[in-house]
């Protein structure tokens, strides 16, 4: 992973974070950005009016920008109207959710706060996040309080997706994978090698806070309109999409997502040995089959069960 670090000479490791209010904890604000020129100056600015008084960090991680917002961002360090700004880049694109885990790598705080750069998330919410984070082990922003901003072809797939990490988890998701959140580095780094370096970083991450009973609550805020262009592209997302609900299940539910497979191939055995022995008088090769492929998929169900308890 080639990274390099724009330090203007300020040792990190020696240079403590200040904490301007007894109410919130320090806090380290994770923003990735990717080809965000139109947006990156405003939604910063707007954003260190938040995160300063409080005495928190903001870490943009640029992941290979080509439009020139990583001279906007060397700009906006070199001129220092946000004193607590790091800018980290990467010298080609690696992805939303290795930017995410380059930014958490680099935090000098455990409690992480990750926004996209696009202006489309409120960060005025931020401290209502963390404060509500002193009795959970993350907080979502949840988008439910003024839309998501998807439209009907990119709602079909991701309600599926929220409906099948729902049913994986036990419990109902309003967002899956807002990208305005707050939880522990701590917590994060147990899950770092298992997160993926795309989109759907923020996907897994509730699912596995979930589904390992950490205290996941989601607050309502408000979502609005992008500033430039979408980075989703429908065909290599939607297959991307159907990657993840398999990776999902038989990562966190394995036993969960086979049985009703292993029962499906069961039932077919018991029907196909009926007819056998009922009208054909001989046991076919399909009915073996059938047998064998339900047997095996309940014994790998239970396998991969075991295994997901035991780590």
């Amino acid at each position: 992973m080639e990274i390099q670090t724009v330090n203007r000479g300020v040792d990190v490791a020696s240079h403590p974070m200040r904490r301007a209010s007894d109410a919130l904890p320090p806090y380290s604000v994770i923003v990735p950005c990717f080809n965000e020129v139109r947006g990156i100056r405003s939604t910063l600015t707007e954003l260190a009016t938040v995160v300063g008084p409080a005495g928190g960090e903001i870490i943009v991680v640029d992941d290979g920008s080509e439009d020139g917002s990583r001279d906007v961002l060397d700009d906006l360090e070199k001129e220092g109207p946000i004193p607590e700004l790091r800018v980290i880049h990467n010298e080609r694109n690696l992805g939303y959710g290795a930017s995410i885990k380059t930014g958490v790598r680099r935090a000098r705080s455990d409690v992480i706060v990750i926004i996209d750069a696009d202006g489309t998330y409120p960060s005025d919410r931020i401290p209502d996040l963390i404060e509500a984070s002193n009795g959970a082990d993350m907080v979502v922003g949840a988008r439910t309080g003024g839309g998501d901003g998807l439209s009907f072809l990119r709602r079909i797939p991701k309600s599926v997706i929220r409906a099948h990490c729902s049913w994986v988890v036990g419990q109902k998701i309003p967002d899956m994978n807002s990208g305005l959140r707050v939880f522990r580095k701590h917590h994060f780094e147990k899950f770092f090698k298992i997160l993926p370096d795309g989109f759907s970083l923020t996907t897994t991450l509730t699912v596995a806070m979930m589904r390992s009973r950490y205290s996941v609550v989601f607050e309502p805020i408000t979502y609005a309109e992008r500033v430039g262009r979408s980075k989703i592209r429908p065909i290599r997302d939607t297959l991307g999409f159907a990657q993840l609900i398999v990776r999902t299940g038989m990562y966190f539910a394995p036993l969960r997502l086979l049985l009703p497979l292993a029962s499906i191939l069961m039932l077919g055995f018991l029907v196909s040995l009926g007819y056998d022995v009922v009208v054909l008088r001989n046991l076919t090769d399909k009915t073996v089959i059938l047998l064998l492929f339900g047997m095996n998929t309940a014994l790998f169900g239970l396998l991969a069960d075991m295994i997901d308890k035991r780590s």
